[in-house]
């Protein structure tokens, strides 16, 4: 079996060649994997060791040329390229998010591949209700003020035509949780607080009053329970979309208790959005307001299909995955030899 994975060294791509190499080691017949990114891995260093690398910028020119080249002799593709950064230059995020998608769609098609697995996202759903969970046929279109989402839709828009014109060719969507482990705390501090936040007391931070809208109801998985919900797709040669997300789902309440707060106070959305629009457009926060607009508006998974059709079950609960993050956070973790996860160490206090 052969894989390539465009997008393999970050956050979920880690996970995902950790995954699958833990699993070809039980393989009479192996796994040989191909890895692609922009920027190239330290290869003496695990779990990009052992792996045939590509270095192709999926938002060029040459794209689809390049990654047909790489993807020859796969018999599937996990596309897992998608940048956040920088989200002042909406027009730069789409060529790498929307066109790099298309573009791997065509060079997929292009090399006889025979199962696309994407990485969509939560954030692909249209508005939603937060009291009752939503399965896969809810509309996936996103929410048009938050350029992440907007782009989710647009992604799983491409994935429908390429459907219509390649019915001989399995799609997957993983559409998941905020992905959470210890090991990409420098790149999740990095993408969603910036430099200007201090984040050495994150895991220990304990208050009698919480702050926090009542509207802002999420879920979160851990990344080795993604990585091995996207190792089930391909070794099942699975299609279809796949909500993926551990539980329990993470209420305002639920997170005043984790932080030790007596009293949830509810914040008014708008004044959250207000806060944090202007600390984006001063650049001392790195997230922009669209995701205050995702926290009110996506809705709650419901992943029985990922349990049912892919006997897929999470081993970190939702929470256990949140303190980790922070923990890494916290200590600057990351991994050695990961251009995007690169171990930064703990910031002096």
């Amino acid at each position: 079996m052969r894989i390539g994975i465009i997008g393999a060294t970050g956050n979920v791509g880690t996970a995902v060649l950790r995954r699958i190499k833990q699993a070809a080691a039980e393989r009479p017949d192996g796994v040989e994997l191909v890895g692609i990114s922009r920027r190239l891995p330290d290869q003496s260093q695990e779990p990009y060791d052992g792996v045939t690398w590509h270095s192709v910028d999926v938002a060029s020119d040459a794209a689809r040329e390049r990654l047909a080249e790489a993807l020859a002799g796969c018999d599937a593709v996990v596309h897992l390229a998608w940048v956040l950064q920088p989200n002042h230059d909406e027009d730069f995020m789409r060529r790498v998010n929307v066109d790099g998608t298309a573009n791997a769609l065509a060079a997929a098609a292009d090399a006889g591949v025979r199962q696309f697995v994407c990485a969509s996202s939560l954030g692909a759903y249209s508005p939603g209700p937060k009291d009752t969970r939503v399965d896969e046929g809810w509309p996936a279109r996103g929410i048009a003020s938050s350029h992440y989402s907007r782009f989710k839709g647009e992604q799983e828009a491409l994935l429908d035509g390429f459907e219509r014109r390649h019915p001989d060719i399995k799609v997957a969507r993983m559409r998941t949780a905020l992905i959470f482990q210890s090991d990409a705390g420098t790149e999740i501090g990095r993408y969603f607080l910036g430099r200007a936040i201090p984040k050495f007391f994150l895991d220990k931070v304990r208050t009698p009053l919480l702050p926090f809208p009542r509207e802002f109801v999420f879920q979160a998985v851990h990344a080795e329970d993604a990585g091995d919900a996207y190792w089930r797709v391909l070794d099942q040669g699975a299609s279809g979309a796949f909500n993926i997300a551990a539980d329990p789902v993470i209420t305002p309440q639920l997170l005043g208790g984790f932080f030790g707060a007596k009293r949830v106070l509810h914040t008014p959305v708008p004044l959250v959005r207000a806060a944090v629009g202007a600390a984006w457009s001063l650049r001392l926060l790195a997230s922009d307001p669209g995701w205050v607009d995702m926290g009110r508006t996506v809705p709650v998974m419901d992943t029985s299909r990922a349990r049912e059709v892919l006997g897929w079950e999470p081993k970190k609960t939702s929470v256990e995955a949140l303190q980790e993050v922070l923990e890494g956070l916290s200590s600057g973790n990351g991994v050695a030899g990961s251009p995007p996860l690169h171990y930064r160490g703990r910031p002096e206090s």
